[in-house]
């Protein structure tokens, strides 16, 4: 049973959910990738086909394919798509959710959802997930989260309201159709300035669908606490530490 993840009701995770159709261009741009061992990990010896679903713009799409493998791509939003198919134009790029990808069935040796499990309804998108996986083909399930164990990461989580990042129990659910569910964890860091950390922050769904006055609140704490708290400076290039979970489950 998943605990520990984003505790959101139907209604609020769609809303939120809604928040990323527009704006791929920046998403794609601010947002970080994936370590190449999160993918090692989890694609199968002899994998050659694979879906991402909630692809986005496709960072982990782009693991996939320096992969070598066979890549469909699937996503709600035609704007993050748009800036896939320019990024990686041998992808086949498909508007779709989780529940319903409108791939064809056992098509599929892995099946990748990066960032994007918490909006789904995990039990609908489980089934339809073993609907296109070939036998014994395995589902990914990646997130990339901020190292809240180190201090000042942890107070300008809470300030971007970096609402993804798990409690140290967290498992997520999948459906009966899997199992053998295992994780991998990757440490690694990003290099940012602090204005790549503030639009960093104006990707995500909590600034996204703010009003004027919260979105204003945010950023003007950001400033406060990187520029005068922290004291950094215009700029500078900063590591910033992440943890990257990879859990894989076989089809059942």
């Amino acid at each position: 049973m998943a605990r520990g993840g984003p505790k959101l009701h139907h209604g609020r995770r769609q809303e939120l959910g809604q928040s990323f159709q527009d704006g791929g261009e920046h998403y794609h741009r601010v947002r970080p990738g994936y370590p190449a061992d999160s993918a090692d990990w989890l694609i199968p010896a002899g994998a050659r086909t694979a879906a991402d679903i909630g692809a986005g713009t496709g960072k982990f799409t782009a693991l996939l394919v320096e992969r070598g493998l066979s890549v469909s791509a699937v996503d709600p939003s035609v704007d993050m798509l748009e800036q896939l198919s320019r990024a990686y134009p041998g992808v086949q790029a498909l508007e779709g959710t989780a529940e319903a990808t409108g791939l064809p069935a056992a098509a599929f040796d892995v099946v990748s959802v990066a960032q994007a499990w918490h909006w789904c309804d995990p039990l609908q998108a489980s089934t339809e997930i073993s609907r296109i996986l070939k036998p014994h083909g395995v589902l990914g399930l990646i997130w990339n989260q901020l190292d809240t164990s180190v201090p000042w990461v942890h107070r300008l989580s809470r300030i971007m309201h970096a609402g993804d990042v798990h409690k140290p129990h967290f498992r997520p659910k999948i459906g009966p159709e899997f199992a053998s569910l295992e994780s991998h964890l990757t440490r690694w860091e990003d290099p940012v300035t602090p204005d790549d950390i503030l639009e960093l922050a104006k990707s995500r769904s909590y600034y996204l669908a703010a009003n004027d006055a919260i979105r204003a609140k945010v950023t003007g704490n950001l400033t406060w606490y990187l520029h005068e708290h922290l004291g950094h400076a215009e700029g500078e290039l900063l590591q910033l530490p992440y943890l990257t979970q990879t859990w894989r489950a076989v089809r059942a």
